[in-house]
């Protein structure tokens, strides 16, 4: 493979910096009472984002000096140690809970979310292997299967956390993949019968998942539990009207919407920058978007375009879960908004990985 380097997506960069000053300034918008009553410091999220931020800023320039097929030699190893973590994770006194999740591993005053370095790990295996069996891959015993043991296993242990919206990024993520790189489409409907059956038992077997889904299709049956967060979302939602209330603003981070830096940043988002702010936000998606799947439709390389697809896959459903979750168009969830929800693990590794999609830009014939 000859790797020539052409020149930097500077339109996808220019993006991602802008997506992420606004989060920061959202977070702090977003967080600054309740840190303040909760840490007697308004800064306190904006303080922990912002170094987060800054160790993901210096993976971006790590990720673009290394070339990506460097990383995925290293895929394996980078698959087994995020594998560990999620074993690790799981053990009483290792793992961490918040919000009814074991989800956290502690490392001195701040935590690592071992699910979002298994995203990445993962697709840096799919990457690297797909390409290697393009031709089992058809076949469903001997190429099909054994990816899909890759994929279905860590996600059992990231619901046992549980974590289901992570889990659903992470599946989701890995079978696009597949598809992508020439499974079967029957496989994908023998899969979809049994997994549907596999959702329903999911839901069925944990009594909150059930609330959830009672919640989204009548969040008035009860105001003051289930339903509270999708009304007070769409409480934020629509005064923000087509300018907004301004920034800092919002009524809702008043103790009204729980932790609205987190899952709920673009409920704020709405209600101070109103429609057009909204916009502005899903326009830059739509950016590293469109630029991640030029990239991968522009390279040479398969485990490159792979990749580079994967990222932006892993991006593009964690958008869409977490704006359909704020208005109200599925159950909610819990997962993050990319570079805008607070969140360290998760904005480290998708800078990270936006890091890895760059450095593959350099190798991509594109305008």
């Amino acid at each position: 493979m000859d790797y020539k380097q052409e020149k930097l997506d500077y339109v996808l960069l220019t993006a991602i910096a802008i997506l992420l000053l606004i989060g920061l300034v959202m977070v702090y918008s977003s967080s600054s009472i309740w840190s303040d009553y909760k840490f007697g410091d308004s800064a306190f999220y904006l303080k922990r984002q912002a170094l987060f931020a800054l160790l993901g800023v210096i993976g971006i320039v790590v990720t673009l000096k290394i070339p990506y097929y460097k990383w995925l030699q290293y895929s394996v190893a980078a698959y087994v140690l995020c594998f560990l973590l999620l074993i690790a994770v799981l053990i009483p006194g290792i793992g961490m809970v918040r919000g009814g999740a074991q989800s956290w591993i502690g490392v001195g005053a701040f935590s690592i979310q071992p699910s979002e370095f298994m995203k990445i790990g993962m697709i840096l295996l799919f990457a690297a292997v797909l390409p290697k069996i393009q031709r089992e891959l058809r076949q469903f015993s001997k190429g099909f299967l054994p990816m899909l043991l890759l994929l279905i296993v860590p996600f059992g242990l990231i619901m046992l956390q549980p974590d289901l919206g992570t889990g659903i990024v992470f599946v989701g993520t890995g079978m696009l993949m597949l598809f992508i790189a020439g499974a079967k489409i029957s496989h994908f409907v023998f899969l979809a019968s049994i997994g549907l059956a596999g959702l329903v038992a999911l839901i069925a077997s944990a009594p909150y998942r059930i609330s959830r889904i009672t919640a989204f299709l009548n969040p008035w049956e009860d105001p003051l539990g289930d339903g509270f967060q999708i009304i007070q979302s769409l409480y934020a939602i629509g005064p923000g009207g087509l300018m907004g209330l301004g920034f800092g603003n919002s009524m809702q981070k008043y103790f009204y919407l729980p932790e609205p830096q987190t899952d709920f940043i673009f409920a704020v988002i709405a209600e101070e920058l109103g429609l057009i702010g909204g916009a502005f936000i899903l326009g830059l998606f739509l950016i590293v978007i469109w630029r991640g799947i030029l990239i991968s439709l522009n390279t040479q390389d398969l485990s490159a375009s792979l990749l580079a697809f994967g990222i932006t896959a892993m991006i593009t459903i964690q958008v869409m879960i977490n704006i359909s979750v704020v208005i109200g168009l599925i159950p909610v969830t819990g997962i993050t908004l990319p570079l805008l929800s607070y969140g360290g693990s998760s904005l480290t590794i998708t800078l990270l990985s936006l890091g890895v999609l760059l450095n593959i830009s350099k190798y991509a014939k594109i305008n």
